[in-house]
């Protein structure tokens, strides 16, 4: 997976080019920026609620399963000193769907990717590259 982030324009606004689609990211007017987009952990959020509900879909799907429609709801609270970054999630499913079903789409919801990854040990290998851009 490859995502590049390109500065647009005046401020804090981006372009983020992740495979043929576009995005933009920005920081709200209080932080500087000029609010286009949602800002990098606002997405952190995004990325969680959405891998989340797919996640649950391709696990219903795959039980053949019509759950019909569901809710993630992610609230997202950055790590500060002495506490660890903290997300609140909810599974807003159908009333119809059975115990066992419910049980299972939350054991599933917990093994998204994203999940993974959040949960998991993180690895960075960064390195700078300097290079003339034209203006």
């Amino acid at each position: 997976m490859h995502a590049t982030a390109r500065r647009s324009g005046n401020k804090l606004k981006h372009l983020v080019q992740v495979r043929d689609h576009e995005l933009v990211v920005d920081e709200p007017e209080v932080a500087g920026g000029t609010d286009e987009g949602p800002d990098p952990q606002e997405l952190l959020a995004v990325s969680l609620a959405s891998c989340t509900a797919i996640t649950m879909e391709m696990y219903a799907a795959r039980k053949g399963w019509d759950i019909g429609p569901i809710e993630v709801e992610v609230d997202y609270l950055p790590a500060e000193r002495g506490a660890p970054t903290r997300f609140d999630m909810v599974l807003r499913l159908p009333d119809e769907l059975t115990d066992e079903q419910v049980q299972r789409l939350q054991v599933i919801a917990a093994k998204c990717p994203v999940h993974r990854t959040l949960d998991g040990e993180v690895m960075f290998d960064e390195r700078v590259e300097r290079v003339r851009i034209a203006a």
